[in-house]
Protein backbone atom coordinates (compact mmCIF):
# COMPACT_ATOMS: atom_id res chain seq x y z
CA UNK A 1 0.00 0.00 0.00
CA UNK A 2 1.08 3.55 -0.97
CA UNK A 3 1.48 6.06 1.52
CA UNK A 4 -1.58 8.69 1.12
CA UNK A 5 -0.11 11.94 0.98
CA UNK A 6 -0.92 15.71 0.44
CA UNK A 7 -2.53 16.80 -2.74
CA UNK A 8 -4.00 20.41 -1.75
CA UNK A 9 -3.18 23.02 0.17
CA UNK A 10 -3.12 23.32 4.26
CA UNK A 11 -5.31 25.83 5.44
CA UNK A 12 -3.71 29.25 6.63
CA UNK A 13 -5.19 28.59 10.32
CA UNK A 14 -3.60 25.05 10.15
CA UNK A 15 0.02 26.32 8.32
CA UNK A 16 0.00 28.79 11.60
CA UNK A 17 0.48 25.76 13.58
CA UNK A 18 3.25 23.69 11.52
CA UNK A 19 6.27 24.89 12.72
CA UNK A 20 10.18 23.91 11.79
CA UNK A 21 11.75 21.93 15.53
CA UNK A 22 14.12 25.24 15.51
CA UNK A 23 11.58 27.62 15.22
CA UNK A 24 9.44 25.70 17.71
CA UNK A 25 12.41 25.45 20.11
CA UNK A 26 12.43 29.30 20.27
CA UNK A 27 8.71 29.49 20.82
CA UNK A 28 8.78 27.26 23.90
CA UNK A 29 12.08 29.23 25.37
CA UNK A 30 9.79 32.58 25.02
CA UNK A 31 6.89 30.82 26.66
CA UNK A 32 8.88 29.56 29.50
CA UNK A 33 10.30 33.09 30.11
CA UNK A 34 6.57 34.40 30.86
CA UNK A 35 5.82 31.75 33.01
CA UNK A 36 3.72 29.66 30.59
CA UNK A 37 4.15 25.54 30.78
CA UNK A 38 4.32 23.77 27.95
CA UNK A 39 3.26 19.97 27.36
CA UNK A 40 4.56 17.56 24.47
CA UNK A 41 2.90 14.77 22.73
CA UNK A 42 4.89 12.58 20.37
CA UNK A 43 4.08 9.90 18.62
CA UNK A 44 2.44 8.62 14.92
CA UNK A 45 -0.59 9.81 14.66
CA UNK A 46 -1.29 7.82 12.05
CA UNK A 47 -5.07 7.70 11.71
CA UNK A 48 -6.27 10.57 13.92
CA UNK A 49 -9.23 9.18 16.43
CA UNK A 50 -11.04 9.70 19.26
CA UNK A 51 -8.40 8.40 21.53
CA UNK A 52 -6.08 10.51 20.27
CA UNK A 53 -8.25 13.93 20.78
CA UNK A 54 -8.89 12.82 24.45
CA UNK A 55 -5.27 12.31 24.57
CA UNK A 56 -4.30 15.87 23.87
CA UNK A 57 -7.17 17.33 25.53
CA UNK A 58 -6.10 15.52 29.03
CA UNK A 59 -2.21 16.68 28.45
CA UNK A 60 -2.98 20.44 27.65
CA UNK A 61 -4.86 20.64 30.94
CA UNK A 62 -1.27 20.02 32.66
CA UNK A 63 -0.60 23.45 31.02
CA UNK A 64 -0.54 25.91 28.86
CA UNK A 65 0.69 25.15 25.43
CA UNK A 66 0.40 22.11 23.34
CA UNK A 67 2.82 21.35 21.26
CA UNK A 68 2.79 18.03 19.51
CA UNK A 69 5.65 16.59 17.37
CA UNK A 70 5.24 13.43 14.78
CA UNK A 71 7.36 10.55 13.64
CA UNK A 72 9.19 10.89 10.26
CA UNK A 73 7.64 8.43 7.31
CA UNK A 74 10.76 7.08 7.25
CA UNK A 75 11.23 5.81 10.70
CA UNK A 76 7.32 5.02 11.26
CA UNK A 77 8.38 1.11 12.31
CA UNK A 78 5.28 -0.43 12.30
CA UNK A 79 5.54 -2.65 9.16
CA UNK A 80 6.42 -1.80 4.91
CA UNK A 81 2.28 -0.39 4.72
CA UNK A 82 3.13 1.84 7.57
CA UNK A 83 2.28 4.66 7.60
CA UNK A 84 -0.73 4.71 5.72
CA UNK A 85 -0.75 8.52 5.45
CA UNK A 86 1.88 10.62 5.12
CA UNK A 87 3.96 12.93 7.97
CA UNK A 88 2.07 16.54 5.59
CA UNK A 89 -1.15 14.72 6.06
CA UNK A 90 -0.89 13.50 9.60
CA UNK A 91 0.49 17.21 10.69
CA UNK A 92 -2.45 18.54 9.32
CA UNK A 93 -4.93 16.66 10.49
CA UNK A 94 -3.23 17.88 14.28
CA UNK A 95 -3.07 21.49 13.41
CA UNK A 96 -6.77 21.28 12.79
CA UNK A 97 -7.78 20.90 16.46
CA UNK A 98 -8.05 23.44 18.53
CA UNK A 99 -6.16 22.36 21.82
CA UNK A 100 -3.39 22.15 20.08
CA UNK A 101 -1.38 25.29 19.79
CA UNK A 102 2.07 23.72 17.62
CA UNK A 103 2.79 20.84 15.30
CA UNK A 104 6.36 19.77 14.23
CA UNK A 105 8.01 16.56 12.73
CA UNK A 106 10.30 15.13 14.62
CA UNK A 107 13.80 14.80 12.73
CA UNK A 108 15.11 11.59 14.72
CA UNK A 109 13.87 8.10 15.57
CA UNK A 110 13.04 8.80 18.47
CA UNK A 111 11.89 11.53 21.01
CA UNK A 112 15.56 11.27 23.11
CA UNK A 113 17.02 14.23 20.69
CA UNK A 114 13.52 16.19 20.36
CA UNK A 115 13.03 16.44 24.51
CA UNK A 116 16.25 17.61 24.92
CA UNK A 117 16.02 20.25 22.17
CA UNK A 118 12.53 21.11 22.95
CA UNK A 119 12.75 21.43 26.96
CA UNK A 120 9.12 21.01 27.68
CA UNK A 121 7.47 21.19 31.27
CA UNK A 122 5.74 18.07 30.80
CA UNK A 123 5.93 14.97 28.43
CA UNK A 124 2.61 13.38 28.13
CA UNK A 125 2.19 9.92 26.72
CA UNK A 126 -0.76 7.16 26.89
CA UNK A 127 -1.44 4.74 29.51
CA UNK A 128 -0.33 1.96 27.50
CA UNK A 129 3.21 3.32 28.00
CA UNK A 130 2.95 3.08 31.95
CA UNK A 131 4.33 0.13 32.33
CA UNK A 132 7.92 0.40 31.07
CA UNK A 133 8.46 -3.36 30.73
CA UNK A 134 5.52 -3.89 28.34
CA UNK A 135 7.62 -1.31 25.93
CA UNK A 136 9.68 -3.55 23.35
CA UNK A 137 11.72 -0.48 21.89
CA UNK A 138 12.81 0.62 25.93
CA UNK A 139 12.30 4.13 24.66
CA UNK A 140 10.34 5.28 26.81
CA UNK A 141 12.50 4.73 30.04
CA UNK A 142 15.39 6.43 27.70
CA UNK A 143 12.69 9.36 26.89
CA UNK A 144 12.23 10.02 30.67
CA UNK A 145 15.27 10.37 31.23
CA UNK A 146 16.18 12.79 28.64
CA UNK A 147 12.79 14.82 30.00
CA UNK A 148 14.37 14.56 33.49
CA UNK A 149 17.47 15.89 32.17
CA UNK A 150 15.87 19.08 31.01
CA UNK A 151 14.06 19.74 33.64
CA UNK A 152 10.48 18.58 32.76
CA UNK A 153 8.63 15.22 34.25
CA UNK A 154 6.90 12.41 32.11
CA UNK A 155 3.24 12.59 33.04
CA UNK A 156 0.39 9.53 31.52
CA UNK A 157 -2.76 10.49 30.85
CA UNK A 158 -5.50 7.85 31.25
CA UNK A 159 -7.93 7.92 28.33
CA UNK A 160 -9.67 5.96 26.47
CA UNK A 161 -7.11 4.26 24.00
CA UNK A 162 -7.96 2.74 20.58
CA UNK A 163 -5.37 1.38 18.35
CA UNK A 164 -4.83 2.94 14.85
CA UNK A 165 -3.33 -0.46 13.23
CA UNK A 166 -6.55 -1.83 13.91
CA UNK A 167 -8.87 0.80 12.82
CA UNK A 168 -6.68 0.65 9.71
CA UNK A 169 -6.80 -2.78 8.69
CA UNK A 170 -10.26 -2.73 9.31
CA UNK A 171 -10.99 0.05 7.77
CA UNK A 172 -8.95 1.00 4.94
CA UNK A 173 -7.69 -0.87 1.85
CA UNK A 174 -4.47 -1.37 3.47
CA UNK A 175 -4.42 -4.95 2.21
CA UNK A 176 -5.39 -7.20 -0.75
CA UNK A 177 -8.55 -9.39 0.11
CA UNK A 178 -6.31 -12.54 0.27
CA UNK A 179 -4.48 -11.36 2.89
CA UNK A 180 -7.07 -9.46 4.37
CA UNK A 181 -8.90 -12.70 4.77
CA UNK A 182 -6.00 -14.73 5.77
CA UNK A 183 -4.80 -12.50 8.43
CA UNK A 184 -8.08 -12.82 10.03
CA UNK A 185 -8.53 -16.19 9.94
CA UNK A 186 -5.21 -16.85 11.08
CA UNK A 187 -5.86 -14.21 14.60
CA UNK A 188 -8.55 -16.59 15.53
CA UNK A 189 -6.10 -19.32 16.22
CA UNK A 190 -2.99 -17.93 16.83
CA UNK A 191 -2.65 -14.51 18.74
CA UNK A 192 -0.50 -11.49 18.43
CA UNK A 193 0.78 -12.48 21.97
CA UNK A 194 1.78 -16.18 20.94
CA UNK A 195 3.74 -14.95 18.13
CA UNK A 196 5.88 -13.01 20.03
CA UNK A 197 6.49 -15.99 22.23
CA UNK A 198 7.23 -18.08 19.78
CA UNK A 199 9.94 -15.62 19.13
CA UNK A 200 11.36 -15.70 22.49
CA UNK A 201 11.61 -19.19 22.08
CA UNK A 202 14.21 -19.25 19.85
CA UNK A 203 16.65 -16.72 21.98
CA UNK A 204 18.32 -19.43 24.24
CA UNK A 205 19.16 -21.62 21.25
CA UNK A 206 23.28 -22.30 21.07
CA UNK A 207 23.21 -21.89 17.06
CA UNK A 208 26.14 -22.31 14.60
CA UNK A 209 25.90 -21.09 11.01
CA UNK A 210 27.99 -22.53 8.40
CA UNK A 211 28.61 -21.38 4.75
CA UNK A 212 30.19 -19.26 2.47
CA UNK A 213 31.68 -14.87 2.83
CA UNK A 214 30.27 -13.18 0.27
CA UNK A 215 31.23 -9.18 0.14
CA UNK A 216 28.32 -7.97 -1.56
CA UNK A 217 29.16 -4.74 -3.61
CA UNK A 218 26.72 -2.28 -5.50
CA UNK A 219 28.34 0.46 -7.55
CA UNK A 220 25.71 3.00 -8.73
CA UNK A 221 25.69 4.57 -12.23
CA UNK A 222 23.91 7.06 -14.18
CA UNK A 223 23.08 5.63 -17.76
CA UNK A 224 24.72 8.23 -20.15
CA UNK A 225 24.16 7.08 -23.59
CA UNK A 226 25.58 4.29 -26.47
CA UNK A 227 28.85 3.89 -26.86
CA UNK A 228 29.96 5.86 -29.82
CA UNK A 229 31.99 2.90 -31.10
CA UNK A 230 30.89 -0.24 -29.60
CA UNK A 231 27.39 -1.78 -29.31
CA UNK A 232 27.51 -1.41 -25.68
CA UNK A 233 25.52 0.87 -22.87
CA UNK A 234 28.13 3.72 -21.07
CA UNK A 235 27.39 4.48 -17.76
CA UNK A 236 28.79 6.95 -15.14
CA UNK A 237 29.91 5.66 -11.90
CA UNK A 238 27.98 7.61 -9.00
CA UNK A 239 28.69 5.83 -5.87
CA UNK A 240 30.02 2.33 -4.15
CA UNK A 241 28.06 0.46 -0.96
CA UNK A 242 29.20 -2.61 0.37
CA UNK A 243 27.95 -5.22 2.61
CA UNK A 244 28.49 -8.08 4.61
CA UNK A 245 26.60 -10.83 2.68
CA UNK A 246 26.36 -14.42 2.29
CA UNK A 247 26.70 -16.45 5.78
CA UNK A 248 27.68 -13.31 7.12
CA UNK A 249 24.34 -11.63 6.45
CA UNK A 250 22.59 -14.70 7.15
CA UNK A 251 24.26 -14.92 11.02
CA UNK A 252 24.04 -11.36 11.74
CA UNK A 253 19.97 -12.21 10.77
CA UNK A 254 20.36 -14.88 12.89
CA UNK A 255 21.85 -13.03 16.09
CA UNK A 256 18.44 -11.22 16.06
CA UNK A 257 16.43 -14.11 17.42
CA UNK A 258 19.61 -16.42 18.94
CA UNK A 259 21.49 -14.88 22.08
CA UNK A 260 23.56 -17.46 21.21
CA UNK A 261 25.46 -17.50 17.36
CA UNK A 262 28.64 -19.02 16.03
CA UNK A 263 29.94 -18.78 12.53
CA UNK A 264 32.16 -20.67 10.47
CA UNK A 265 33.06 -19.52 6.80
CA UNK A 266 35.62 -19.50 4.11
CA UNK A 267 37.75 -15.88 3.60
CA UNK A 268 40.27 -15.90 0.70
CA UNK A 269 44.10 -15.21 1.82
CA UNK A 270 44.11 -12.57 -0.71
CA UNK A 271 41.92 -9.66 0.03
CA UNK A 272 40.45 -11.71 2.78
CA UNK A 273 38.76 -7.84 3.58
CA UNK A 274 38.68 -9.71 7.36
CA UNK A 275 38.66 -6.36 8.60
CA UNK A 276 35.65 -5.01 6.77
CA UNK A 277 33.93 -8.41 7.57
CA UNK A 278 34.87 -8.01 11.63
CA UNK A 279 33.16 -4.65 11.43
CA UNK A 280 30.23 -5.39 9.88
CA UNK A 281 29.33 -8.27 11.91
CA UNK A 282 27.43 -8.17 14.97
CA UNK A 283 29.89 -8.13 18.13
CA UNK A 284 28.01 -11.07 19.85
CA UNK A 285 28.68 -13.59 17.39
CA UNK A 286 31.99 -15.79 17.49
CA UNK A 287 33.46 -16.53 14.52
CA UNK A 288 35.42 -19.40 13.00
CA UNK A 289 37.07 -18.05 9.80
CA UNK A 290 39.03 -19.95 7.86
CA UNK A 291 41.31 -19.38 4.59
CA UNK A 292 41.60 -20.57 1.59
CA UNK A 293 45.50 -20.12 -0.33
CA UNK A 294 45.82 -18.06 -3.28
CA UNK A 295 41.64 -17.28 -3.59
CA UNK A 296 40.34 -13.93 -2.62
CA UNK A 297 37.43 -13.34 -0.51
CA UNK A 298 34.16 -14.14 -2.87
CA UNK A 299 33.13 -10.53 -4.17
CA UNK A 300 29.77 -10.09 -6.27
CA UNK A 301 29.44 -6.54 -8.04
CA UNK A 302 26.62 -5.39 -9.26
CA UNK A 303 25.95 -2.41 -11.51
CA UNK A 304 23.18 -0.39 -10.71
CA UNK A 305 20.92 2.05 -12.54
CA UNK A 306 20.77 4.62 -9.68
CA UNK A 307 17.25 6.25 -10.84
CA UNK A 308 15.27 3.48 -11.27
CA UNK A 309 17.41 0.78 -9.01
CA UNK A 310 17.32 -1.27 -12.18
CA UNK A 311 20.47 -4.19 -12.00
CA UNK A 312 22.72 -3.99 -15.00
CA UNK A 313 24.95 -6.54 -14.41
CA UNK A 314 26.96 -8.29 -11.74
CA UNK A 315 30.88 -9.44 -11.52
CA UNK A 316 32.06 -11.74 -9.59
CA UNK A 317 35.66 -11.80 -7.87
CA UNK A 318 35.94 -16.20 -7.33
CA UNK A 319 38.03 -18.82 -7.69
CA UNK A 320 34.86 -21.54 -7.95
CA UNK A 321 37.49 -24.66 -8.39
CA UNK A 322 37.45 -27.49 -6.09
CA UNK A 323 38.26 -26.84 -2.92
CA UNK A 324 42.46 -27.57 -2.08
CA UNK A 325 43.10 -30.65 0.05
CA UNK A 326 44.61 -28.37 2.69
CA UNK A 327 41.59 -26.21 3.17
CA UNK A 328 39.10 -28.81 3.13
CA UNK A 329 41.24 -31.10 5.74
CA UNK A 330 41.47 -28.14 7.80
CA UNK A 331 37.21 -27.13 6.95
CA UNK A 332 36.37 -31.05 8.55
CA UNK A 333 38.61 -31.33 11.33
CA UNK A 334 37.19 -27.66 12.56
CA UNK A 335 33.73 -29.01 11.94
CA UNK A 336 34.38 -32.44 13.49
CA UNK A 337 34.96 -30.64 16.82
CA UNK A 338 32.66 -28.28 16.90
CA UNK A 339 29.40 -29.54 15.39
CA UNK A 340 28.29 -31.30 18.21
CA UNK A 341 28.46 -28.36 21.08
CA UNK A 342 25.32 -26.61 19.40
CA UNK A 343 21.39 -27.04 19.44
CA UNK A 344 21.02 -26.08 15.91
CA UNK A 345 23.33 -25.93 12.91
CA UNK A 346 22.15 -23.84 10.17
CA UNK A 347 24.10 -24.08 6.71
CA UNK A 348 23.69 -21.58 3.78
CA UNK A 349 25.18 -23.19 1.10
CA UNK A 350 25.75 -20.83 -2.00
CA UNK A 351 27.73 -23.51 -3.85
CA UNK A 352 30.92 -22.07 -4.28
CA UNK A 353 33.17 -25.06 -3.31
CA UNK A 354 33.63 -24.02 0.11
CA UNK A 355 30.95 -27.26 1.70
CA UNK A 356 32.45 -30.44 -0.24
CA UNK A 357 31.02 -33.72 0.21
CA UNK A 358 33.02 -34.71 3.21
CA UNK A 359 32.02 -31.10 5.18
CA UNK A 360 28.39 -32.17 4.32
CA UNK A 361 28.45 -35.82 5.58
CA UNK A 362 30.17 -34.94 8.66
CA UNK A 363 27.66 -32.28 9.37
CA UNK A 364 24.75 -34.37 8.60
CA UNK A 365 26.23 -37.09 10.93
CA UNK A 366 27.09 -34.89 14.13
CA UNK A 367 24.48 -32.13 13.84
CA UNK A 368 21.31 -32.53 16.39
CA UNK A 369 19.21 -30.20 14.55
CA UNK A 370 20.22 -29.11 10.93
CA UNK A 371 18.35 -26.73 9.17
CA UNK A 372 19.63 -26.27 5.29
CA UNK A 373 19.48 -23.84 2.65
CA UNK A 374 21.16 -24.24 -1.01
CA UNK A 375 20.97 -21.60 -3.56
CA UNK A 376 21.13 -21.52 -6.76
CA UNK A 377 22.45 -18.97 -8.83
CA UNK A 378 24.69 -17.84 -11.90
CA UNK A 379 27.77 -19.49 -10.88
CA UNK A 380 26.55 -22.70 -9.71
CA UNK A 381 23.32 -23.34 -11.84
CA UNK A 382 22.68 -26.76 -12.55
CA UNK A 383 25.24 -28.41 -10.54
CA UNK A 384 23.72 -27.40 -7.14
CA UNK A 385 21.97 -29.86 -5.14
CA UNK A 386 20.29 -30.51 -1.81
CA UNK A 387 21.33 -34.09 -2.42
CA UNK A 388 24.92 -33.65 -1.38
CA UNK A 389 23.18 -33.94 2.37
CA UNK A 390 22.04 -37.22 2.91
CA UNK A 391 19.82 -36.06 5.62
CA UNK A 392 18.40 -32.52 7.25
CA UNK A 393 15.57 -31.57 9.71
CA UNK A 394 14.47 -28.61 7.83
CA UNK A 395 14.78 -27.60 4.13
CA UNK A 396 14.29 -24.03 3.19
CA UNK A 397 14.50 -23.54 -0.64
CA UNK A 398 12.72 -20.99 -3.54
CA UNK A 399 10.32 -22.49 -5.88
CA UNK A 400 12.51 -22.62 -8.29
CA UNK A 401 15.21 -24.36 -6.65
CA UNK A 402 12.59 -27.10 -4.98
CA UNK A 403 11.71 -27.60 -9.26
CA UNK A 404 15.33 -28.09 -10.59
CA UNK A 405 15.63 -30.64 -7.40
CA UNK A 406 12.72 -32.52 -8.58
CA UNK A 407 13.24 -31.34 -12.82
CA UNK A 408 9.68 -30.38 -13.01
CA UNK A 409 9.48 -27.01 -14.19
CA UNK A 410 5.53 -26.91 -14.56
CA UNK A 411 2.68 -28.23 -12.42
CA UNK A 412 2.11 -28.02 -8.76
CA UNK A 413 5.71 -28.48 -7.21
CA UNK A 414 3.69 -29.81 -3.83
CA UNK A 415 3.77 -33.18 -5.66
CA UNK A 416 7.13 -33.50 -4.67
CA UNK A 417 7.77 -31.65 -1.44
CA UNK A 418 6.98 -35.10 0.38
CA UNK A 419 9.11 -36.71 -2.18
CA UNK A 420 11.88 -34.06 -0.84
CA UNK A 421 11.16 -34.91 2.35
CA UNK A 422 11.31 -38.22 2.42
CA UNK A 423 14.63 -38.85 0.36
CA UNK A 424 16.20 -36.64 2.78
CA UNK A 425 14.58 -38.20 6.15
CA UNK A 426 13.42 -34.40 6.75
CA UNK A 427 10.86 -33.54 9.21
CA UNK A 428 9.95 -30.13 7.56
CA UNK A 429 10.30 -28.31 3.96
CA UNK A 430 9.70 -24.89 3.66
CA UNK A 431 9.13 -23.26 -0.16
CA UNK A 432 9.98 -19.89 -0.56
CA UNK A 433 7.52 -18.60 -3.84
CA UNK A 434 8.37 -14.56 -4.00
CA UNK A 435 4.79 -12.46 -4.57
CA UNK A 436 2.91 -15.64 -4.24
CA UNK A 437 3.98 -15.93 -0.50
CA UNK A 438 5.34 -19.77 1.18
CA UNK A 439 4.19 -23.33 1.00
CA UNK A 440 5.35 -25.65 4.06
CA UNK A 441 5.33 -29.33 4.24
CA UNK A 442 5.54 -31.67 7.13
CA UNK A 443 4.24 -35.30 8.21
CA UNK A 444 2.48 -34.18 11.50
CA UNK A 445 1.14 -30.69 9.65
CA UNK A 446 0.70 -31.16 6.00
CA UNK A 447 0.56 -28.40 3.98
CA UNK A 448 0.52 -24.77 5.10
CA UNK A 449 -0.14 -22.04 2.73
CA UNK A 450 0.95 -18.67 3.67
CA UNK A 451 0.56 -15.12 0.91
CA UNK A 452 2.87 -12.68 0.66
CA UNK A 453 2.90 -9.37 3.35
CA UNK A 454 5.52 -7.48 0.85
CA UNK A 455 4.00 -3.60 0.13
CA UNK A 456 6.67 -2.83 -1.97
CA UNK A 457 10.07 -4.16 -3.47
CA UNK A 458 13.15 -2.19 -3.21
CA UNK A 459 15.83 -5.27 -3.42
CA UNK A 460 15.37 -8.81 -3.63
CA UNK A 461 19.30 -9.94 -2.43
CA UNK A 462 19.12 -11.12 1.27
CA UNK A 463 15.30 -11.62 1.27
CA UNK A 464 15.03 -15.79 1.28
CA UNK A 465 18.49 -15.67 4.04
CA UNK A 466 16.54 -13.59 5.93
CA UNK A 467 13.66 -15.84 5.78
CA UNK A 468 15.63 -19.12 6.80
CA UNK A 469 16.86 -17.13 9.37
CA UNK A 470 13.80 -17.20 11.83
CA UNK A 471 11.95 -20.19 9.58
CA UNK A 472 15.23 -22.36 10.85
CA UNK A 473 14.91 -21.65 14.58
CA UNK A 474 11.71 -21.91 14.33
CA UNK A 475 11.19 -25.46 13.41
CA UNK A 476 14.28 -26.27 15.85
CA UNK A 477 12.39 -24.49 18.82
CA UNK A 478 8.97 -27.09 18.01
CA UNK A 479 6.68 -23.39 16.94
CA UNK A 480 3.40 -24.56 15.05
CA UNK A 481 3.76 -24.51 11.06
CA UNK A 482 1.53 -21.83 11.00
CA UNK A 483 3.31 -19.70 13.01
CA UNK A 484 6.64 -20.02 10.86
CA UNK A 485 5.06 -19.15 7.81
CA UNK A 486 3.22 -16.21 9.39
CA UNK A 487 7.21 -15.18 10.90
CA UNK A 488 9.13 -15.94 7.80
CA UNK A 489 6.71 -14.43 5.66
CA UNK A 490 6.29 -11.00 7.71
CA UNK A 491 10.09 -10.89 8.18
CA UNK A 492 10.73 -11.77 3.68
CA UNK A 493 8.01 -8.43 3.75
CA UNK A 494 10.81 -6.51 5.74
CA UNK A 495 13.74 -7.43 4.15
CA UNK A 496 12.48 -7.02 0.37
CA UNK A 497 11.87 -3.16 1.32
CA UNK A 498 15.29 -2.90 2.39
CA UNK A 499 18.93 -1.94 -0.46
CA UNK A 500 20.87 -4.89 -0.11
CA UNK A 501 22.09 -6.10 3.07
CA UNK A 502 22.10 -2.64 4.71
CA UNK A 503 20.18 -3.64 7.39
CA UNK A 504 19.55 -6.70 9.45
CA UNK A 505 16.09 -7.71 10.63
CA UNK A 506 15.74 -5.82 13.47
CA UNK A 507 13.59 -7.75 16.05
CA UNK A 508 12.28 -4.45 17.87
CA UNK A 509 10.95 -3.48 13.99
CA UNK A 510 9.64 -6.99 13.22
CA UNK A 511 7.54 -7.45 16.75
CA UNK A 512 5.97 -3.58 15.89
CA UNK A 513 5.14 -4.95 12.35
CA UNK A 514 3.57 -8.20 13.49
CA UNK A 515 1.22 -6.12 16.24
CA UNK A 516 0.36 -3.80 13.74
CA UNK A 517 -1.02 -6.94 10.99
CA UNK A 518 -2.41 -8.86 13.99
CA UNK A 519 -4.26 -5.79 15.61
Amino acid sequence: MQVISSNSAVSPASQKKITELEALAEIIKTAKSTGKRVVLCHGVFDLLHIGHIRHFEKAKSHGDLLVVTLTQDRYVNKGPHRPAFSQDLRAEAIAALDCVDFVAINRWPMAVDLLKLLQPDFYAKGKDYQDAEKDVTGGITLEREAVESVGGKLIFTDELTFSSSTLINRHLPVFSKELAEYLEDFSTRISCNDVLKYLDMMKPLKVMVVGEAIIDEYRYCKAIGKSSKDPMLAVKHLSTEKFAGGSLAFANNVASFSDHVSLMTLLGEQDSQVEFIRSSLKAEIKTHFLFRKNAPTIVKTRFIEEYFFSKLFEVYTIDDSELDQTSNDELCRRLEGIVEQFDVVLVVDFGHSMLTPEAAEIICQKARFLGLNTQSNAGNLGYQSLYKYKQADFICVTENEARLEARQRTGDFRHFLPKLAEDLSCRTVLTTRGSHGSIAFSKEEGFVETPAFAAQVVDRIGAGDAFFSATGLGVAAGIPLEAIGFIGNAIGAQAVATVGHRESINKVALTKFITSLLK
